[in-house]
């Protein structure tokens, strides 16, 4: 079977809701069925195949080509399987993925993995705000599974993380892990303002020295002997990650958020 591929026709004027379009869905439909199919664009609903020219057959391995930032939701609450981006994503990319891959070629709005419970996102380019974060309102971020973006992300970046892990190989910006509960977020770049504001366990593992807040509490210097093993997990990734060149042990820690629990940590490559 080959690769199921929706070609844009044409940049859409409004805004479209792709999450009818993931691979649990397609099982077992045709051509016809899957061209019938309504897509929420603006106000209008749309057939597929008045946005997408279609063809191949494998529904468990989509592209989505030519895509813009206009197309929201793209993964939305997959379990399993692959959707690749050829191009850029819109906003809530992976929402709330249950398992399977997504990969973006280009860069991801906002919102993207926000409350993702398990599975592989990678992006090639840049991620909007609140990254692994919680919807407006909700109080549970990310919640397991691993997201990498190989350029800079946004604010809020794993705002109300629960789970899982997020490795950011270019810069993040203000309130990275902010409110966090557990997870890992790794940052090889820098980060902006407030870094772990209101975090109440979980780690920021970081290559560059932060600006921190008055509650977060200097440690001290110290030798971590899970570190090589964590890097060790990153070997499969096509990443900086994955370059035994990146390993540490050595770190500063930094405790806190001591506003909150003061559970969290910050740990600092010397």
């Amino acid at each position: 079977m080959t690769t199921l591929t929706f070609t844009l026709i044409a940049p859409p004027a409004q805004r479209v809701d792709m999450s009818p379009l993931v691979c649990q869905n397609l099982e077992g439909l045709d051509l016809d069925t899957i061209a019938a199919i309504e897509l929420q664009c603006g106000k209008r609903k749309l057939r597929v195949d008045q946005l997408f020219y279609i063809n191949g057959s494998n529904t468990q391995d989509i592209l989505i080509a030519d895509s813009t930032d206009k197309l929201d939701f793209i993964g939305k609450e997959l379990n399993g399987g692959s959707i690749s981006v050829q191009g850029n994503a819109g906003a809530y990319l992976g929402m709330q993925m249950k398992a399977g891959t997504i990969n973006v070629s280009g860069d991801a709005g906002l919102y993207a993995a926000c409350e993702m419970k398990n599975g592989l996102i990678q992006i090639e380019g840049d991620a909007g705000d609140f990254l692994g974060g919680a919807l407006p309102g909700n109080r549970q971020g990310m919640k397991g599974g691993t997201v990498l973006v190989k350029g800079n992300v946004g604010q809020r970046a794993g705002d109300h993380m629960r789970r899982g892990q997020i490795l950011i190989e270019g810069n993040a910006g203000d309130y990275c892990g902010s409110r966090m509960v557990a997870g890992t977020i790794a940052v090889m770049g820098t980060v902006g303002r407030y870094a772990g504001y209101a975090m109440r366990r979980g780690t920021l593992l970081l290559w560059n020295q932060p600006q921190l807040s008055a509650t977060f509490n200097d440690c001290g210097s110290h030798t971590l002997a899970f570190l090589p093993m964590f890097f060790a997990s990153f070997k499969s990734l096509n990443s900086k990650f994955a370059d035994t060149s990146a390993a540490f042990n050595r770190v500063r820690r930094y405790g806190g958020d001591m506003a909150e629990t003061g559970r969290g940590e910050i740990l600092v490559r010397i």
